[in-house]
């Protein structure tokens, strides 16, 4: 696979993503300038961890342009609010991501042009995912969700009815290499449920023993928790 690195830093062909080092693409590097990136690229990468408006700039240039290639950012943990769909990258991933991670995420890139287009968007009843503009309504009024919380919910309905236990939860949507503990899964649903209201907080059932699923008819007596409790 031929990758473009768009970065200001110096030798970012694989530096950007130490894991690159260990797969086997071709990985070419040139400044944080969309009129430098080439169409034949397969994925072009885009720095995000140094300068969020250059980033931010070359996404929305290249993704208006004619035959854009896949774009994926690379940003920092601590920058991921900042992330908007408006930008019109195909993905993103932290420069920590393990090998088995970027390859999974380079491979889904290059396929996505592909594929029959699909909608961007989950609709469950009066609740409507959009995922191009990052923007969750229900009954038609937005919910102030950070990203994690819209990504989490999104994963969730994009499998109703079906189980996650928290571990299933980490690794889908905060990566594989995110070390820390599932309680931040118990955190992010919490919180969840609080946006959706006491009277939609049940789409989120807890399944004592294994985990959470998103149930568009709320949770059975018998397989679930209070909703007020994680």
């Amino acid at each position: 696979m031929r990758l473009l690195v768009l970065s200001d830093a110096t030798d970012a062909s694989k530096a950007l993503v130490p894991a690159l080092e260990f797969l086997d693409h071709e990985v070419a590097a040139a400044p944080l300038e969309p009129e430098l990136a080439g169409q034949d690229a397969d994925v072009v990468l885009i720095d995000a961890t140094r300068n969020l408006s250059a980033a931010s700039h070359a996404c929305r240039e290249l993704s208006n342009g004619d035959r854009c290639p896949p774009l994926l950012v690379v940003v920092a943990e601590a920058a991921l609010a900042a992330l908007k769909r408006s930008w019109g990258f195909d993905d993103w991933m932290l420069p920590t991501a393990q090998p088995a991670e970027v390859e999974t995420r380079l491979r889904l890139a290059a396929d996505r042009p592909e594929a029959t287009e699909h909608s961007r968007g989950v609709e469950l009843g009066e609740l409507l995912i959009d995922e191009d503009t990052y923007v969750v309504r229900l009954r038609g009024r937005p919910l102030d969700l950070t990203f994690r919380e819209f990504e989490l919910l999104k994963y969730l309905a994009h499998h109703p009815n079906r189980v996650f236990t928290r571990s299933q939860l980490l690794q889908a949507v905060w990566g594989y290499d995110y070390y820390g503990g599932t309680r931040t899964v118990d955190v992010h649903i919490r919180r969840l449920r609080a946006k959706l209201g006491a009277e939609h907080a049940a789409l989120i059932s807890t399944v004592r023993g294994v985990g959470y699923k998103l149930d568009p008819a709320g949770p059975r007596a018998e397989d679930a928790a209070p909703t007020h409790r994680p």
